[in-house]
């Protein structure tokens, strides 16, 4: 067993740790791809526990509850549509929700608030004459995010191709409100800071609150390294809010 916290620089939500980042976590030292699944929030500037179990990786919070596993995959990754340019991926980029609508200004992957080697600043948008849906923008790894080889980390790749996934359904449905619950992934080639990479995601099929997502990484020659198959669960209508007594009353 191993100490870990996710610092409040990898949130998703507020409160909460980047799907896509914990995912890479719970991946490390795994063969293949694998399937990470996520059973609850993740706290923040906590310290947890990661063990291995029957060779899959554990994340425990308090009490030992499960917060999230990653094992061998279960899920066969989809074959991603060809890489677009870096021309189309950079125009599409410019047509990000998030530029024009507050969404997730402080998620480590898609912050729009985020400076450059403090979020990653992955922000898709669609794909001109694609079918509607598929996604685009490109990905510049900061040094910050590097090893001393220059390589980038399985965690920060994880997180690059999460949020993707997400916006290919609010674009394709034009509604928002999600939360990632399985990332089937593999980073197939290694990934270096300073280069310009091709972020691309599609949605899959939608079953029930379940909306399936593929993302992937290419480099500027449109050769893969790294993708997933995602699922995320859509969120249900909030609660109303209870009337004050007066109010109710007719006063």
């Amino acid at each position: 067993m191993s100490k870990i916290t996710i610092g409040r620089q990898f949130c998703g939500p507020p409160n909460s740790g980047n799907g896509g980042y914990v995912c890479g976590v719970l991946s490390k030292g795994l063969d293949g791809p694998v399937t990470a699944v996520l059973r609850a929030p993740i706290p923040l500037d906590s310290e947890l526990n990661l063990e291995t179990r029957g060779g899959a990786n554990v994340l425990l919070g308090e009490a030992d509850a499960v917060i999230g596993q990653g094992g061998p995959a279960t899920q066969a990754l989809p074959e991603p549509p060809p890489a677009p340019s870096l021309e189309a991926a950079r125009a599409a980029a410019e047509r990000h929700i998030g530029l024009t609508n507050r969404v997730h200004p402080i998620c480590f992957t898609c912050g729009t608030g985020r400076e450059e080697g403090d979020g990653l600043r992955v922000l898709p948008g669609q794909l001109e004459g694609a079918e509607t849906g598929l996604v685009a923008c490109t990905w510049t790894p900061h040094r910050n995010f590097a090893a001393a080889d220059g390589t980038v980390g399985a965690e920060v790749v994880w997180a690059a191709l999460d949020c993707p996934g997400y916006f290919a359904w609010v674009e394709k449905e034009g509604r928002h409100g999600a939360l990632l619950g399985t990332m089937t992934g593999e980073v197939v080639a290694p990934v270096r800071a300073g280069e310009e990479y091709i972020v691309l995601a599609w949605p899959i099929l939608k079953d029930g609150r379940k909306e399936i997502a593929g993302t992937a990484l290419f480099d500027a020659q449109g050769r893969l390294m790294a993708r997933s198959h995602q699922v995320w669960i859509v969120l249900g209508p909030r609660p109303a809010t209870a009337a004050p007594a007066a109010e109710a009353a007719g006063a």
